[in-house]
Order: structure tokens, then C-alpha cells, then sequence
């Protein structure tokens, strides 16, 4: 297939869905409504402390939205399983999903502007608050309705601040369980007898699927381990490991039989990776996650109240929607604006703009089986699921490798429901969560051109997950070659982002362009051609082949991305469908490139350049390497920092090719200067708020880093 399809593709996922559980209709049997209903129930309203400029009070609702999903209805076609989901008497499926709202008390005073940041995890990552960051006061002050809603379906109510979505089982025609394959990777911190499941480091407190058999003599089970995710997996005997809860004194091995956890005779090894392999049964509808999210942001968008007559507290208040996804939340709302959920059921759009942050791929949470908790670096999940549909935003995108046609945006474009779109990145995702191929093509010899509605922002010299500051930084020998963290951050670029992207949606002001390195202008190179700064005692990996001590080798320095075959019931243009395939074929590789750096600072020399990029007290590099003998790998999703000396003097005794802070700056005014002025150019920019650049100049000021 090398045309985009849509239809053919969903009809695949579908007729693959039927053949692998022997159904064909799910056991419906009621007709379905023609309009699905939606049942709002405020459980708790509590007030937000403080008062924001002329919008006011703020006040918090809890609740959860009841909601159905027409499995006849064309929008909902590509949900994996749909057809199997238990239907009610409307002949509809049913979810029900957590959320947190935040608005002004009056609503006449909001502006407008309901923004939607989906939970990673079920966590609420980036809820306003003012009181430890004062600047984030400018979302209450803009009149924003921020609104947290559940969208993935196996999260646990292990806590009363994570937002939970129930969703349905999948079911044969017979009502007996369906059965396939799953994979989870067992990464042990610590030396323990006993894991539980679902493992890893990203889903590993989500809800496992429970195997179908105890008995791993079975066909379909395994457990092997390896150092480094590049070797050969070895395979652990079928006796030498059980589904069963152990310890080392009063449950030795083999243990109580338990399938939520899996005991190692001898026990788990923290310096080996462990992948388990094993047939699962009763896989959740996790793409109606997709779909409830749709439908929630419509009914607070559109509706004055649900089908009980219970009022939508923001009826008739809301005129756009911009939606936000942090790293695994951020790729879900990659795929659901690729899976084509950005179209409502009345045909308009559900998101005016999306914002998806630190977010590199896609989210895995519409085949059987799915694992949306997944994540995607080098020593877990480096095959994981999330990784086969396209990087490319251009909807008319190919890729040379597979044959397969289409983008992020191709679904969007033909239904025109296309948001405004941003993406940002940190250097973390170069390195570790192959970034690049949303910005060249599959060989890395040409740019891409990027469609006219979305925007690509680099954060320079940034780790995945912001930090910043030298108080964030940890030197642990024992688990990072280098001091673990940067200074260089992204959260000030996003707050001010946020705002353009506002600015774009609702009043049509062009955001700034694009920030991005590239290969035309030699800042997006290969990995070996980085111009790391002449350190003494401090090597990088060069042209391939291992350097000085420590003994570093090219094959963990980046991660690779390869095109991965997980079988021929899986769609792996739209992560969708059956997974027969575990672990997957894998293939041919795609280019991976790096941005390039000054070889004198060792900092980024594109992207937005934050004021610790531009007036730097050391070097925020966008990795960091694991210290453990014999393993070669990054460690995951965490850059390194390394200080520059004070002085010209200290400089030339530590054998550092790097300027010191007295060459840089001379004195403390210097520095107060410099950072003065990044921070200007910064916000003249509109990558910077005024009052965050006030606050770095204060900052620069009370900190003495020279006489």
C-alpha cells in the first residue's frame, strides 16, 4: 500500500480485529441512538486562593463526565476492538472519565479560551500554580477555563490527585475472554526476588493485563535478559522463573502464584534488562480514550447542559479550545489529531490549536493490548510501541523506507479540521527519543518543509524534563558519568509559547517562525560530527569508535530508530490493530541527527537560546551516559552539566578548552549585563514574558559568581 487510505486502513484494523477473536459484531444487539449521551456529575467545588486582575476568583470543579460511543458511527471506525465492546440497551459503549476544571467564578469575566492539558499517566503535570511560580498567575490573569480530563484507560486510582477513565473490555462473540500476545520489559533499580507487572520504567504502575495461563511452559512465553539493549537476548528457563509472588526468606523461589507479579529464581539483577513475553487476555478498548476526549471538549465547548438537564457550568462562554500534551501526554495528542479525533461529530473541530511539548512520537493507545504508558528511550522501550507511525507533520508526507504515505496532519487536512500546531522539543529528544526525523527525511540528506499551521521549536541545550538552575543538578558516580540535570531549562519558552499560540488561534497574530536546527545551515549533523570543547579528563565519543576513559563505545551514545515489524495483523501507519510479532522484526534504520554545538562553550548553536544559553555559567549537555561497568547506554531522558572555571587561571590548570567566567564577563556587573540582555532580546522575541525576564535579571543579580 503506498496511497494513504483512510478507509481501507480502518476497514484492515477492523477485519483484523474480527479475525483474531473469532466475532464479528460484539454481541450487539439493541439499535444505536443517533445521538450518544453525555451525564455530568460535579462531585466537589472548592475555591482557588488569590485574585487575578480584572478576571477575578477562581474556583475548582471535580466531577466526572458518563459518556457513549456509537460503534456504527463512521468517526469512530479506527478504534481498535470497538466492534467487541459490551454495548448498553442504546446499543452504545460506554466510558466514564475524571477531570478537574478550573475557571473564574464569573464567567463572564473568562475570555474565551479553554485550554486542555491531558494528564501524563493520569498525573496533572502542569496545573497552574502561582504560589511556587509566580509567572504562571498569567494564565488565571488571561481568563483561561483550564480543564483536566482522563483519557487513558488503565491508569490506577492509586492516588486521589490521578484522573482515571474507565473503558470497556473486549469481549469474543461467544462472551468468552480474548487472548494474544503482550510484551513488558522487567527494569529491576534495585537486587529484589520479585517484579510486578506491567514493569518498566514509564507503565510500570499502570494496570497490567493478566496472563491468560499461569503455566509459562505454554507456547508464547518467555523471559530473557541482556546488558545492553543492543545484545542478544538470552532466555531464562521456564523453570527458573514463575508467575508468583516471593522473597529471599519466608516465600523462597518458586513462590505463591500470583499473575500480577513474576519471581526469578535467584532474583533480578539491576544491571540486566528483562523482557517478559507472555499471552494476555481481556484487552481494554483503549482508543475510546480518544474518542471521550473528543467528545468531552465538544460538550463543554457547545452544550448547555447533558442528557439529565444538569447545566454545563461554561455553556455558551467558550469560543476556542487549545489543547496541551507533555511528553507521553503530548504524544497522545499527536495521535489523536493523526487518528482524526480533532474532528468532532458534527464535523467542526474540537481543537482551534494543540501544543504538544517535549513530544517526539506517538502514543501507543489503539491496538490490542495497547500500552499508551509506554515510553521510547534507549535502556527501556527502545522497540516499545509508539514508534512505527509517522514523525512527519506534512500530510503529504512520505516515507522511502516503508512505502507508507501520510503525516501527522493528513486526516485533519482532508476532513479540514487541521488546529493551529506546535511542537517543541529539548536536546533530550534528539539524543535519546529520535527527534530528528520530524525534521529531515528518512536518510537525513534534506529538511523537511513544514506545513503552514504548525511551528517547530527547539529548546536549546534542554533536558526532557526542564530542571534548570544549579541547585537541580546531582553528581551521582555511581549512576551517571557526569552530574546529572541542566541548567538550561524550557519552562519560561513554554509559558511565553503558550501565549503566541493564544495569540495565533484567537486574534490570528502570527506566531514567531519556527526555531529549529537544520542540515542547510550546518546545525543538524550527524551524531560523530558534533564539535564537543577539548576537556581534560572529559571524553565524548568520536567518529563511531570509543575514545579515552571512560570507555564510551557508539553503539548507546544515541538512539537509533529502526523500522519495526510487530506482525500482519498491525497497522503500523496508524498503531493500530494486532501485535503478533513480539519482540518485533526489526529493519532498516532511519538517519538520526543531533543539533550541533559552539566548540568553544559546548552549548547549542540553534533553537530558542534561553538566558542560560546565552549568558552561561557552564555547559547544559543534552545527555548524560549510565555509569555501570560494562553498560554503554545514555541514561534515560536526563542531560548533564558541567560548570565553567571562575577564572583564567583555574581554567588553564584544569586543562578546560572552555572559557572561564572572568574571560566571558570580567566581573559581576558583566555578568548581570549579559543576562540583562539575552533576556531582553528574549522577550523582544516573544520567547520570553516580561515578567520572567525580570525575575532571571533578579536572579543574576542576587547570585555572586564573580568579584
Amino acid at each position: 500500500m503506498t496511497r494513504f487510505d483512510f478507509k481501507r486502513l480502518a476497514a484492515l484494523a477492523l477485519a483484523a480485529s474480527l479475525a483474531g477473536c473469532g466475532g464479528d459484531d460484539g454481541g450487539a444487539a439493541a439499535p444505536a441512538s443517533t445521538t450518544p449521551q453525555v451525564h455530568l456529575a460535579i462531585t466537589a467545588t472548592e475555591d482557588v486562593a488569590g485574585n487575578w486582575g480584572s478576571v477575578g476568583a477562581y474556583e475548582k470543579l471535580s466531577g466526572t463526565l458518563r459518556g457513549e460511543v456509537d460503534p456504527k458511527d463512521p468517526h469512530n471506525a479506527v478504534i481498535q476492538d470497538l466492534a467487541l465492546a459490551p454495548v448498553n440497551a442504546r446499543g452504545m459503549v460506554e466510558y466514564q472519565s475524571e477531570f478537574v476544571l478550573l475557571k473564574p467564578k464569573d464567567m463572564a469575566k473568562a475570555s474565551g479560551v479553554l485550554r486542555y492539558d491531558a494528564p501524563n499517566r493520569g498525573n496533572i503535570l502542569t496545573m497552574p500554580n502561582p504560589a511556587a511560580t509566580p509567572s504562571d498567575a498569567v494564565f488565571f490573569e488571561r481568563g483561561y477555563v483550564l480543564l483536566y480530563a482522563a483519557w487513558q484507560g488503565d491508569v490506577p486510582k492509586s492516588s486521589a490527585a490521578r484522573l482515571t477513565l474507565s473503558v470497556p473490555v473486549a469481549v469474543n462473540k461467544d462472551g468468552s475472554s480474548i487472548t494474544g500476545s503482550y510484551r513488558s520489559e522487567l527494569i529491576p533499580t534495585a537486587a529484589t526476588p520479585v517484579m510486578t507487572l506491567p514493569g518498566g520504567v514509564f507503565n510500570g504502575t499502570m494496570i497490567p493485563y493478566a496472563p491468560a495461563s499461569l503455566d509459562n511452559s505454554l507456547p508464547g512465553y518467555s523471559l530473557t535478559r541482556r546488558l545492553n539493549e543492543g545484545d542478544a537476548r538470552v532466555a531464562i528457563p521456564p523453570a527458573d522463573w514463575k508467575f508468583a509472588d516471593c522473597d529471599n526468606a519466608a516465600k523462597p523461589f518458586p513462590g505463591t502464584p500470583d499473575g500480577s507479579k513474576v519471581c526469578l529464581k535467584g532474583g533480578f539483577d539491576p544491571a540486566w534488562l528483562y523482557e517478559l513475553v507472555y499471552v494476555a487476555k481481556d484487552p481494554k478498548v483503549m482508543g475510546v480514550g480518544l474518542a471521550a476526549l473528543r467528545d468531552t471538549v465538544s460538550f463543554l465547548r457547545h452544550r448547555a447542559a447533558d442528557a439529565d438537564g444538569v447545566a454545563n457550568p461554561l455553556a455558551g462562554r467558550i469560543t476556542h479550545a487549545i489543547g496541551q500534551g507533555t511528553s507521553q501526554s503530548g504524544n497522545a495528542m499527536k495521535t489523536f489529531l493523526h487518528l482524526g479525533f480533532n474532528q468532532a461529530l458534527d464535523g467542526s473541530k474540537v481543537f482551534d490549536g494543540i501544543y504538544a511539548h517535549v513530544a517526539a512520537r506517538q502514543t501507543n493507545i489503539n491496538t490490542r493490548f495497547a500500552v499508551p504508558g509506554g515510553g521510547g528511550a534507549i535502556r527501556t522501550d527502545h522497540t516499545a510501541f509508539g514508534q512505527t507511525a509517522p514523525r512527519a507533520l506534512d500530510k503529504d508526507a512520505v516515507d522511502p523506507l516503508t512505502g507508507r504515505q501520510g503525516g501527522v496532519m493528513t486526516r485533519c487536512a482532508a476532513s479540514n479540521t487541521c488546529p493551529k500546531f506546535f511542537l517543541g522539543l529539548s536536546g533530550t529528544e534528539f539524543w535519546q527519543l529520535q527527534g530528528s526525523p520530524v525534521l529531515t527525511d528518512a536518510w537525513g540528506f534534506r529538511d523537511r518543509v513544514q506545513p503552514e499551521n504548525a511551528r517547530i521549536y527547539y529548546y536549546a541545550a534542554t533536558q526532557h524534563g526542564g530542571a534548570g538552575g544549579t541547585s537541580s543538578i546531582a553528581y551521582a558516580p555511581a549512576n551517571s558519568v557526569y552530574p546529572r540535570g541542566t541548567v538550561a531549562h524550557h519552562s519560561d519558552t513554554f509559558r511565553a509559547l503558550f501565549i503566541a499560540l493564544e495569540d495565533w488561534v484567537v486574534r490570528d497574530v502570527a506566531p514567531p517562525a519556527s526555531q529549529v536546527p537544520a542540515l542547510a545551515d550546518g546545525t543538524l549533523v550527524r551524531p560523530e560530527q558534533v564539535a564537543f570543547p577539548a576537556i581534560k579528563g572529559v571524553s565524548w565519543p568520536v567518529a563511531g569508535v570509543a575514545t579515552a576513559v571512560p570507555d564510551f563505545s557508539y553503539r548507546g551514545w544515541f538512539n537509533a530508530y529502526k523500522v519495526l515489524d510487530f506482525g500482519p495483523q498491525y497497522v503500523p501507519q496508524d498503531e493500530s490493530g494486532i501485535a503478533t510479532q513480539l519482540p518485533p522484526l526489526v529493519g532498516v534504520d532511519y538517519a538520526i541527527l543531533v543539533p550541533q554545538v559552539d566548540p568553544s562553550t559546548g552549548m547549542s548553536t540553534a533553537g530558542i537560546r534561553g538566558v542560560e544559553v546565552q549568558a552561561p555559567l557552564g555547559t547544559s549537555i543534552e545527555f548524560n551516559y549510565v555509569a555501570t561497568p560494562g553498560v554503554v547506554d545514555l541514561t534515560s531522558l536526563t542531560g548533564s552539566y558541567l560548570p565553567f572555571h571562575a577564572t583564567e587561571a583555574a581554567r588553564l590548570a584544569a586543562g578546560d578548552g572552555r572559557p572561564s567566567l572572568e574571560s566571558l564577563y570580567g566581573n559581576q556587573a558583566g555578568y548581570v549585563a549579559a543576562v540583562t540582555a539575552a533576556a531582553n532580546r528574549l522577550v523582544a522575541q516573544r520567547f520570553l514574558l516580561q515578567r520572567d525576564a525580570d525575575l532571571r535579571i533578579q536572579q543574576a543579580t542576587a547570585t555572586t559568581v564573580l568579584p
